[in-house]
């Protein structure tokens, strides 16, 4: 077992931990349990979206799987990791649902472990497709957010 697959079995943990049942422990007030549910669906939106741009090579290891393409359109033009934003999002709300305090822990260090996942992933990534990643990390934001290229141009600068 190598570091790459710590980082699975570390995303693994924190995912069981955010779904963990047990007992509430507090009560939220309507607003908030509306934003978890919003956040719930629209992470999860993201995730499958992500998930489904892979087809049959979704993986979850950080190396990209044989035949592989870098992924541009759809989800990937606003975040390099859209899966992971996806995943990070729906957890939360669900980690805030079930209004306890282990949930939200593992949600943090699902999120700890997502960070280093991606810049590991990131090494895979331009070790399997050059320069064409570094292009694609350079305009498209790490997690969400518009493409650089397109904030440049809405504030009438050209890039560098």
């Amino acid at each position: 077992m190598d570091r790459d697959d710590l980082l699975v079995l570390g995303q693994a943990a924190g995912l069981v931990g955010v779904l963990a049942p047990g007992r509430p422990r507090w009560r939220l007030p309507a607003t908030v349990t509306l934003a978890a549910c919003g956040a719930v669906v629209a992470g999860g939106a993201l995730a499958g979206t992500a998930a489904s741009s892979h087809g049959r090579l979704l993986t979850p290891r950080v190396r990209p799987p044989a035949g592989a393409t870098l992924l541009r359109e759809g989800p990937y033009r606003i975040s390099r990791h859209p899966l992971y934003a996806g995943l990070v999002l729906a957890c939360a709300g669900v980690a805030v649902l079930q209004r306890r305090a282990v949930p939200l822990a593992a949600l943090v260090g699902l999120a700890a472990v997502l960070r280093l996942k991606t810049a590991r992933e990131e090494v895979r990534l331009v070790e399997r497709f050059g320069g064409a990643y570094e292009d694609y990390r350079r305009t498209t934001p790490w997690l969400l957010g518009r493409p650089r290229d397109q904030r440049r141009s809405e504030r009438g600068s050209t890039p560098r």
